[in-house]
């Protein structure tokens, strides 16, 4: 399913759906971050996706993670909340989808590097090489706030 992804953009269509999801920086013990190039949109992202009835936060990122990118991870703490009403996500079937994503930091404790059906490359950054890879707004600011190490952030 294609996605636009809007922010501050005042042609942007209006929200319809409000869902909980979980985003996380994972980082290895060399200091990398684990990044997908997505399906949908062809940039960039953390590892990712909507919270299901029955699970936690956690549990969330943990399974997006896994399903993803391979990588088992352990949540080891929370970088910020992303909650802006003017940045939304159109998609192919109707669905426009204001943000609402808690970025959580994590470690690799297992698995391999795999492309799911949601990305098509999958693989370890170091900090310094993200800032030129294609990547929308809101995902570089979550890296940019895990970098700053002054998180929990509230956006």
């Amino acid at each position: 399913m294609a996605r636009h992804d809007y922010e501050d953009d005042p042609n942007a269509p209006e929200p319809n759906s409000l869902v909980p999801a979980a985003s996380l920086v994972v980082v290895n013990d060399r200091g990398q971050v684990l990044l997908q190039r997505r399906v949908d949109n062809d940039m960039w992202a953390l590892p990712g996706g909507k919270m299901e009835l029955g699970e936690s936060l956690a549990e969330c990122g943990i399974r997006e993670t896994k399903e993803e990118t391979g990588i088992d991870i352990e949540v080891t703490g929370i970088v910020g909340t992303y909650t802006n009403p003017k940045h939304v996500f159109a998609y192919d079937n109707g669905e426009v989808r204001q943000e609402f994503s808690i970025c959580l930091l994590g470690t690799p404790t297992g698995g391999e590097l795999a492309v799911s059906d949601e990305s098509h490359e999958v693989a370890w950054f170091d900090p310094s090489d993200i800032d030129s890879l294609p990547m929308v707004d809101s995902i570089r600011r979550r890296v940019n706030d895990w970098r700053s190490e002054r998180y929990p952030v509230v956006r």
